[in-house]
């Protein structure tokens, strides 16, 4: 699956999770690997059996705590086929990390298996900071068949955590992703099936069908108006569907076309998209607020409703989004 999303995630935003293409890992996979070593995360030393290397404990089951190298990573990703495997990106010099990390490694053991935590000290490997798009750490983002799914910054409390972890199975499955690698304590429950049209629309998003997946959505808010995933579903795989013939020239020449004519509708609505899926949310959503405060009639009104489902991408309770409604309601009133 590609693109973002795929799914645009917003951090700490459970209930928009999906996959999404807008980080390019196909870089750092094909890296050579370097001589053995490297650096641990807080906490935990390498050895045999530990937690350094992506081999079996003594127990015979693959680790689920695994510290990331430029060796190991592409093994990772492969991994991601099989179950999510969850990057938590920390620095010595953050004092969160070691609490965040701490959180992750507790809560994926007790996930039996189905996910698998990658520790990553940015320090040590900067080239993954730089491919996650990473902003200040700590940073937890999973990946799942090779796609990144973002899922906070900074710290969390482990009710919040525990809910993303959910939701990221929840999306897992709906992608067919359902291995376990054994180990960690029992859970109580898989995590609940997709409703109907939501997993016929995940299929669509799998085969790239984006317009039948609009269609699975369009159809689950006819019958619940009030699904508010599947507004947000609809508002992505429309955004997916726009960027889906947009090659990287045409947007640099979009993006000039737009810094010349910032009156341009048009440029200005595909420069927020390409920005939106690329992870520049703040840029994205400031440009099209200012857009509508510069422009009166039938253009102001197209820009403020491409705007609105910009904010059902990314999600409502992202603060990013707080701060663009501010701004549109100052410049509307």
């Amino acid at each position: 699956m590609s693109s973002p999303a795929s799914r645009p995630v917003p951090p700490a935003a459970a209930s928009t999770l999906n996959l999404r293409g807008a980080v390019d890992l196909s870089s750092l996979k094909q890296r050579p690997a370097p001589p053995a070593g490297g650096g641990t995360s807080p906490g935990t030393t390498a050895g045999p059996g530990s937690s350094a290397d992506t081999g079996t404990s003594d127990a015979g089951t693959r680790q689920l705590r695994v510290d990331v190298t430029e060796g190991n990573f592409q093994e990772l990703v492969e991994l991601s086929a099989q179950v999510p495997v969850v990057f938590a990106l920390w620095a010595a010099y953050s004092p969160e990390s070691t609490h965040v990390l701490d959180t992750l490694e507790r809560l994926v053991e007790s996930y039996a298996g189905r996910l698998v935590l990658a520790a990553a000290d940015i320090d040590a490997f900067p080239q993954l900071a730089q491919a996650f798009q990473v902003q200040a750490v700590p940073t937890a983002v999973a990946v799942l068949k090779g796609q990144p799914v973002p899922l906070f910054q900074g710290s969390a409390d482990e009710v919040q955590v525990r809910g993303l972890l959910d939701e990221l199975l929840k999306v897992a499955a709906a992608n067919g992703v359902n291995g376990s690698l054994g180990g960690g304590a029992p859970e109580a429950a898989g995590p609940a099936p997709l409703p109907p049209l939501h997993q016929a629309a995940f299929e669509a998003i799998e085969a790239g069908d984006y317009e039948a997946a609009a269609a699975a959505y369009r159809q689950a808010l006819l019958e619940m108006p009030a699904d508010a995933e599947a507004k947000a579903g609809l508002a992505q795989v429309e955004l997916m569907a726009r960027l889906q013939s947009l090659s990287a020239q045409d947007s640099e020449a979009l993006r000039t076309l737009a810094a010349d004519e910032p009156d341009n509708l048009e440029a200005q609505l595909r420069i927020a998209d390409v920005d939106v899926a690329g992870g520049h949310v703040e840029d994205a959503l400031n440009r099209l607020v200012s857009f509508i405060g510069r422009n009166f009639g039938p253009e102001r009104e197209t820009a403020r409703v491409r705007l609105l489902e910009l904010f059902d991408v990314v999600g409502a309770t992202d603060p990013r989004v707080a701060k663009a409604r501010q701004g549109l309601a100052r410049v509307l009133f």
